[in-house]
């Protein structure tokens, strides 16, 4: 699997060179499936929305098909990674049917935004979230936030025993203790957030630290937030709310807790799910009714409440268990999303090392 997104990944990289170019690049997803409207009448060109997201079926299926029954607009939703996704819409162009492309973080957005296919969305939409949670050209905008964290076991450490920077995991100490997932997008935005703050060679002696320690591969957060919990690792480098899924399930024994490292580095970063519409989007009103949607205080509540992910906009109730937003704020680096778009050098930075294939 770790080959089959690093390959994404380098495929990515040479689409995105040709998109620039011509507008056009990549291997669609293997799977698509249309979210189910049972109250929908028949499509039509103006009762239709075409998604590709770049967001798991298991996160966003649910709000997606809340939307299409309170509204009857028939969803057909095309799933993979955001960096399949993007090659996708890389490769088709101006030629793509989809109408939105909803993401996991802003690399993928920007890679699309510079082929010049995403749209400018009304002022409307872009006035309901603070400013950095949307693009500065008004090109995409936030949906929900997740925040970088380590995750360890309790058994083995407590928060005292943790170092204050993410660089501290470099000791060798942490030898064989440490689970990371290279090919997953948050992850390689966080390095693409380090290569920002930290320039480009800091940023490789970390990496480079962490290989020198034996880290465990895994093939995403779920898996590494599931071997800390069993012991299988003392800690590793996740996003905050998969800690959260597992608490739900099994109750407060479970074995492995969040760590927020507040020394306002990178691995502190704050990201932000994100969508935008494609301009060649046949049904672009009713890809802005859905952005909105999402941006609704019932749509909102739905991230802070079934994925334990940070609303973008006020009036929402969010877990007590969550790390306060303005404690975020106030802690992580000053990085600008849009700063977070250079995927195809943080891929080839990991390959380099040999980090990816």
């Amino acid at each position: 699997m770790l080959k089959k997104v690093s390959l994404c990944f380098s495929l990515l990289l040479l689409l995105f060179a040709a998109a620039c170019q011509s507008n056009s690049s990549s291997n669609p997803p293997a799977a698509a499936t249309a979210a189910p409207a049972a109250t929908t009448p028949p499509t039509s060109g103006r009762n239709r929305l075409v998604i590709y997201s770049g967001r798991s079926e298991t996160l966003v299926k649910p709000i997606i098909d809340q939307f299409a029954a309170a509204t009857g607009i028939q969803v057909e939703v095309r799933y993979g990674s955001t960096s399949e996704i993007a090659a996708t819409i890389l490769e088709e162009g101006r030629n793509s049917p989809a109408d939105l492309f909803f993401a996991q973080d802003p690399g993928g957005l920007g890679a699309v935004q510079a082929a010049g296919l995403l749209a400018t969305l009304p002022g409307e939409i872009l006035e309901q979230v603070p400013a950095r949670f949307a693009d500065v050209n008004g090109e995409w905008v936030g949906i929900s936030g997740r925040a970088r964290v380590v995750v360890y076991n309790t058994a083995a450490l407590t928060e005292a025993e943790l170092p204050d920077s993410i660089e501290g995991f470099t000791d060798p100490k942490w030898r064989g203790k440490i689970g990371w997932a290279p090919s997953n997008g948050s992850f390689q935005a966080m390095v693409t957030g380090m290569r920002n703050v930290w320039g480009e060679e800091r940023t490789r002696a970390w990496l480079s630290g962490i290989q020198a320690n034996n880290p465990i591969v895994y093939e995403n957060n779920t898996a590494i937030v599931a071997a800390a919990g069993v012991g299988e690792i003392e800690v590793g480098f996740v996003n905050h709310y998969y800690l959260f899924r597992f608490l739900a399930e099994q109750g407060d024994s479970f074995g492995a807790r969040n760590y927020f490292i507040a020394n306002g580095g990178p691995e502190s970063l704050m990201m932000v799910s994100g969508v935008g519409v494609l301009k060649t989007a046949a049904n672009a009103e009713n890809a802005i009714r859905f952005i909105n949607f999402l941006l609704s205080v019932p749509g909102q509540q739905y991230f802070a409440s079934t994925t334990y992910e940070y609303p973008v906009i006020a009036g929402v109730t969010v877990s007590p268990l969550l790390t306060p937003l303005a404690d975020i704020d106030n802690a992580a680096a000053n990085i600008a999303l849009n700063d977070l778009s250079d995927l195809v050098g943080t891929a080839r930075l990991l390959s380099d090392l040999g980090i990816l294939p």
